[in-house]
């Protein structure tokens, strides 16, 4: 059965994934402090003003994703994915973390969030 807590779906992962999870978890509660945190589509989202980045476990990797991440500027190319809207950094190590540019990532989807409104729901 799923779990139905952030803390719950990191106790599931091990190794590198549970701390790849951990650090992405903590710097974007560092970038930002006032999103909420809760399990959505079987993973963990955060969201302010609709949601703006999900964490999602796969066997071999963990992806770091954005709504709105065909929006955000991308100067290393970390951004992946070939959807409309959507775009995900391929974790493989831990140490793939970029503080930086991750941050940098969260504030330009906040500020996407702030000035759109929520990605999912449709302009009329």
């Amino acid at each position: 059965m799923a779990e139905k807590t952030v803390d719950g779906y990191v106790k599931t992962l091990s190794g590198w994934q549970a701390d790849a999870v951990t650090q992405v978890r903590q710097l974007l509660k560092e970038a930002a402090p006032d999103a909420s945190e809760s399990i959505k589509w079987a993973q963990p989202v955060y969201e302010s003003n609709g949601p703006f980045a999900y964490i999602k476990a796969h066997k071999n990797s963990v992806n770091f994703g954005f709504w709105r991440g065909a929006e955000l500027p991308d100067p290393l190319g970390l951004l992946e994915g070939d959807g409309e809207k959507m775009r995900h950094v391929k974790l493989t190590s831990a140490e793939g973390v970029n503080k930086k540019a991750f941050q940098d990532f969260v504030k330009a989807a906040l500020e996407l969030n702030k000035t759109q409104g929520d990605p999912t729901k449709r302009k009329k």
